[in-house]
C-alpha cells in the first residue's frame, strides 16, 4: 500500500484536531489510516472483535457481505466450485493467477509427492488417547512438524516458506486422516500418488488392509467442493491468529497450529457440527414447526444454526453450489429415509417458505449443507471441524506467505481499554 493518500479525514475533540489519511482499496470501503493517531493526538480506537478495523492489506480474498459476493483474487467462488478444483483453487491463492496446464501438472505433482509423513511421527499419533479430539491430535502433530523438517522453518528464506507451504497443504489430509483412523482404532493408511487430492483424503479415511477400497468419483467431487469453497474467508478468526502468531517470526508449522486452535471453537470451524446437533435434536419432521416458532421468539435462547451469517447479509455464494452437491451424494447414497437428513431438508423448505427468515435474510449457509454432506459420507461430527482445517491451510499458508513477504510486517501489539485498578501500594499480608 502506498504512503501518500489522496484524501484525508479531520478528527477533532476537545482542542484537538487530526488529520487522518483515507486510502481506497480495489473493492470494498474506504480506510481511515489510524497509525499515527496515539503519537499526534494521545488516544486509541476502541473497537472489540476488530470489526471496524482493517490489520493489513491483502491482495487474496475480498468480501461483500451485503451482496453475497466472495472472490478469491477477483474470481468468483461459484466459478471457482463449478469449474475448477481443490489444487487449482489452492496455486491461485498462493500464487495470485490460474496456472497454465504446465504449472498446474508441476504443481499437483510436488504437492502429491509431500503427502507422505515422516514415518517417526507415527510415535506422535500413538501417544494421544485413543479417545482424543482429532483436533487435538492435529494441533499436536502440526506443531510437532518443526521437529522434523528443519530445512522449512526459516521463515526469512524465499525458498523455505515454498517447501513449508508445499508441505503442510499437502500433508494435511495425512494428519487428519491419521487422526480419525487412530481415534476408531483402525491402522494408517499410507496416502497414494496415483489418486487426487480428495481421494486420496476419502481412501485414506476409509479404506481398511483387509480389502480394496474404490473412490466414488461422486463423493470425491463433493469433497474437493468443500475443501473449496473453505479454502479461504478473508480475516476471519483463524486467519487473523495465524497472522498474529507469524508477526513474531514463529515458524510456519507453529502459526499454522495457532489456526487450527482458533478454528476448533464452536463459533468458527465447529458451526457444521452443531448444524448436524441441532437436527439431531429436532428429531422429526413433526417437530419442526415447533423449532421455527423457537426460532423466531426472542425470549427463547434456540438459534437456528446453519442459517444466516455473520458475514453475509444476504446469502452465502457458496451454499447454493454446496447444495448441489449434497443433493448428488445423497442421491448417490440412497440415504433420503435417513431422519436427520429428512429433518434437514424440511427445516430448509419450511424456513425459505416462512416470511420471518426470508426477511431478515437467514438463508441455508454453507455449514448447513456441508454438515449434511460430511454425514453422509460417514464421517463423525467431530471429524467435521478437522476437514475444515485440511480445507483452510491453503488459506493460511497464502496469508501467512503475504504477511511475511510485506514490508510493513511488524509484530502484532493490539491495545486495550484498561479498566482495572490504579497504582496502589502493597499490604503485608498480616494487615489484609
Amino acid at each position: 500500500m502506498s504512503d501518500t493518500a489522496k484524501r484525508s479525514a479531520t478528527l477533532s475533540f476537545d482542542d484537538t484536531s487530526v488529520e487522518l489519511p483515507i486510502y481506497s482499496p480495489t473493492a470494498g470501503p474506504d480506510v481511515l489510516d489510524i497509525r499515527k493517531l496515539y503519537a499526534q493526538a494521545g488516544v486509541f480506537t476502541y473497537d472489540p472483535g476488530f470489526t471496524s478495523t482493517a490489520s493489513c492489506d491483502s491482495t487474496i480474498t475480498f468480501i461483500d457481505g451485503g451482496k453475497g459476493e466472495l472472490l478469491h483474487r477477483g474470481y468468483p467462488i461459484n466459478q471457482l466450485a463449478e469449474k475448477s478444483h481443490f489444487l487449482e483453487v489452492c496455486y491461485l491463492l498462493l500464487y495470485g493467477e490460474l496456472p497454465k496446464a504446465a504449472e498446474l501438472e508441476e504443481f499437483e505433482q510436488t504437492i502429491t509427492l509431500h503427502t507422505m509423513l515422516h514415518e517417526q511421527m507415527v510415535n506422535f499419533f500413538r501417544g494421544f488417547r485413543r479417545d482424543a479430539h482429532p483436533m487435538a491430535i492435529m494441533n499436536g502433530v502440526v506443531g510437532a512438524m518443526s521437529a522434523f523438517y528443519h530445512d522449512s522453518t526459516d521463515v526469512n528464506d524465499e525458498r523455505q516458506r515454498e517447501i513449508a507451504s508445499h508441505r503442510l497443504i499437502a500433508k494435511m489430509p495425512t494428519i487428519a486422516a491419521w487422526a480419525y483412523k487412530y481415534s476408531i482404532g483402525q491402522p494408517f493408511v499410507y496416502p497414494r500418488n496415483d489418486l487426487d487430492y480428495a481421494s486420496n483424503f476419502l481412501r485414506m479415511c476409509f479404506a481398511v488392509p483387509a480389502e480394496d477400497y474404490e473412490v466414488n468419483p461422486i463423493l470425491a467431487r463433493a469433497m474437493d467442493r468443500i475443501f473449496t469453497l473453505h479454502a479461504d474467508h478473508e480475516q476471519n478468526a483463524s486467519t487473523s491468529t495465524v497472522r498474529l502468531a507469524s508477526s513474531s517470526g514463529a515458524n510456519p508449522f507453529a502459526c499454522i497450529a495457532a489456526g487450527i486452535a482458533c478454528l476448533w471453537g464452536p463459533a468458527h470451524g465447529g458451526a457444521n457440527q452443531a448444524c448436524l446437533e441441532m437436527l439431531r435434536e429436532i428429531g422429526t419432521v413433526d417437530r419442526i414447526p415447533e423449532y421455527i416458532a423457537r426460532a423466531k421468539d426472542k425470549d427463547d435462547d434456540f438459534r437456528l444454526m446453519g442459517f444466516g451469517h455473520r458475514v453475509y447479509k444476504n446469502f452465502d455464494p457458496r451454499a447454493t453450489v454446496m447444495k448441489q452437491s449434497a443433493d448428488e451424494v445423497l442421491e448417490l447414497l440412497g440415504v433420503e429415509n435417513n431422519p436427520t437428513l429428512q429433518v434437514a431438508k424440511e427445516l430448509e423448505k419450511a424456513a425459505l417458505a416462512d416470511p420471518y427468515f426470508a426477511d431478515k435474510k437467514l438463508f441455508p449457509n454453507v455449514d448447513f449443507y456441508s454438515g449434511i454432506i460430511l454425514e453422509a459420507m460417514g464421517f463423525p461430527t467431530s471429524m467435521f471441524t478437522p476437514i475444515f482445517a485440511v480445507s483452510r491451510t491453503v488459506g493460511w499458508v497464502s496469508q501467512w506467505k503475504e504477511m511475511i513477504a510485506d514490508p510493513q510486517n511488524k509484530i502484532g501489539r493490539p491495545r486495550q481499554l484498561y479498566l482495572g485498578e490504579t497504582e496502589r501500594n502493597y499490604t503485608d499480608i498480616e494487615n489484609r
